[in-house]
């Protein structure tokens, strides 16, 4: 029960941090323009017009992320399709993991946060769960979405901000460029548009 006070003390303090930012410009407007925009492309690329389960697809390599990468991406994807999250919200999952561990489970952390662990370099805080739950994929990130999902208004800020508003990375702007290769793995393993 501790795990979800925290969880929920957490989301209160992303709500108020929320407030602290403009909404930036993005490329698209709200999570359905982006789902949409996101869909037509792939749509374009695979001719596919039906939904497709990340871990079904046999995609060994998008950019410069291989087979394990995208493993870790595709538990993000389904953590965020299992609580009925947007695709754009899946895809800021995807990115945050990028910028924090390059989609790979590190067993290490980082001058910031040496107890961070995991895709997401999650703290061991007790927000975040046991040593466990942050070192396993899908548990790490339904956690990182909990927190997204409590942040109100994310369909009309930046992308960037909504993954700083959970993370608290130092620099709001840091996961930026990240979002190219999140589109990229998130439209290479779904195969298309998912709502």
């Amino acid at each position: 029960m501790d795990g979800i006070a925290a969880i929920t003390s957490r989301i209160a303090e992303i709500q108020s941090t929320v407030g602290a930012f403009s909404p930036q410009p993005t490329t698209t407007s709200s999570a359905g323009a982006f789902d949409s925009v996101l869909a037509t492309e792939v749509r374009k690329q695979s001719g596919s017009t039906t939904a497709v389960d990340p871990t079904t697809l046999r995609v060994q390599q998008v950019g410069a992320y291989g087979a394990e990468q995208l493993t870790n991406a595709a538990a993000i994807i389904k953590a965020g399709q299992a609580l009925g999250l947007s695709l754009r919200d899946q895809t800021i999952g995807v990115m945050t993991a990028i910028g924090e561990s390059s989609l790979r489970v590190v067993d290490h952390g980082d001058a910031a946060g040496p107890d961070s662990r995991g895709l997401f370099q999650q703290r061991a805080n007790g927000a975040w769960g046991s040593y466990a739950d942050r070192m396993n994929p899908t548990v790490s990130a339904t956690s990182f979405f909990t927190a997204l999902a409590g942040i109100q208004g994310r369909d009309s800020v930046a992308p960037t901000i909504v993954a700083h508003t959970v993370q608290r990375n130092a620099d709001p702007q840091y996961y930026a460029k990240y979002w190219d290769d999140a589109v990229a793995i998130v439209s290479g393993l779904t195969g298309t548009h998912r709502s």
